[in-house]
C-alpha cells in the first residue's frame, strides 16, 4: 500500500466552497477507480486556502497508470482546477512499517 499527499491551494474565500468540489470530485471519479483504498480530506485553519487530500492506494501503479493515466482524470481535474491559485503538488509515501 501507498499513501498519496496533495496539497492544494486555493483562495481563501473559495475555501468552503473547493472543499464541496474537492469532496464531490473525490466521491464521484477517485473513490471509484481500481486500488482506491481511503483517503482523508484535511482543510487548513491557519491557512484557509489550503488543502491536503491524503489517499491511500493498493499500488503505486494503481494511482499514478490507473487514475492519473486512466480516462476520469480529466473530469476530476476540470472538477476542481478551477479553484487552484498554483498547481497542486503530490508525492507518495509508505507507512514507516513499510506497508
Amino acid at each position: 500500500m501507498i499513501v498519496e499527499v496533495a496539497e492544494f491551494r486555493v483562495k481563501a474565500e473559495d475555501h468552503a466552497e473547493f472543499g464541496k468540489a474537492l469532496t464531490a470530485g473525490v466521491e464521484k471519479f477517485l473513490s471509484k477507480s481500481r486500488g482506491y483504498r481511503s483517503h482523508r480530506i484535511l482543510g487548513g485553519i491557519e491557512s484557509p486556502g489550503r488543502y491536503l487530500l491524503v489517499v491511500q492506494w493498493e499500488s503505486l501503479e494503481d494511482h499514478m497508470e490507473g487514475f492519473r493515466g486512466g480516462p476520469t482524470f480529466a473530469d476530476w481535474r476540470a472538477v476542481i482546477s478551477p479553484f487552484f491559485v498554483q498547481p497542486p503538488q503530490m508525492e507518495h509515501f509508505v507507512l514507516s512499517d513499510g506497508t
